[in-house]
């Protein structure tokens, strides 16, 4: 799913300030890649735990926490601390998946990675090359968003990054644990909270609406794993 408008012009460029600052780290991004994606992983990565890379990311989650589409979509429990990462011409991360399950940083905590999620911080006619490109049974999907927006997609699939060929492309990246585990469950739960909001927009009859949120509760008891 994509999701528009996660970050507007004055928090880029507030990001983009501080990533082009003299208080960004740059390391090697295979620090943090397991064995498979340290193979064909090359770009740089703001240094994980690092003050810049926690205050970001702490911007980052708490504009999630308020976009209602992000939260009916994903359903969040637990989200990975957000990572930056910047691709220069000639970098590209090929095809991998993501591992399974992540420690969450400075604990002993395990998060069990439902989604990925990619945020896009460079105007795509800033550079050529580095889209993101998600395999699925039926095809591939291409995805080079505008600034600002958000693209989140099953962990399970296979994706890469193309080469980069001019510029440069930054962009933030982390995992969700999402209180549905299936996502055939987690799609109808989406469906059914954009359906009840539809109607409430459209003035429907509110018992029914009653009713119908009633299910939506009942179907989220029921399948969260908290």
């Amino acid at each position: 799913m994509q999701i528009p408008q996660v970050l507007n012009a004055e928090q880029l460029a507030l990001l983009r300030t501080v990533l082009d600052s003299d208080a960004a780290s740059w390391v090697d991004g295979r620090v943090t890649a397991g064995h498979q994606g340290a193979l064909v992983k090359s770009n740089r990565q703001l240094e994980e735990g690092s003050a810049t890379a926690r205050e970001l990311g702490a911007l980052v989650i708490a504009h999630l926490e308020r976009h209602p589409l992000f939260v009916s979509a994903a359903l969040p429990h637990r989200v990975y601390p957000p990572m930056f990462n910047r691709y220069d011409a000639g970098m590209q991360f090929g095809n991998h998946v993501d591992g399974a399950i992540r420690q969450l940083p400075g604990t002993g905590q395990k998060l069990r990675t439902d989604l990925s999620a990619t945020l896009f911080l460079t105007s795509p006619d800033a550079y050529d090359g580095g889209e993101l490109v998600i395999d699925r049974d039926v095809g591939s999907q291409h995805a080079k968003l505008a600034a600002g927006d958000l693209i989140v997609y099953t962990s399970t699939l296979r994706h890469r990054v193309t080469p980069v060929t001019r510029g440069q492309r930054f962009a933030c990246v982390f995992w969700i644990q999402s209180l549905i585990r299936d996502d055939v469950q987690r799609e109808q739960l989406f469906e059914l909270d954009q359906t009840i909001q539809r109607l409430t927009r459209d003035g429907v009859d509110s018992e029914m609406l009653v009713r119908l949120t009633g299910h939506y509760h009942s179907l989220l008891r029921l399948w969260s794993e908290p």
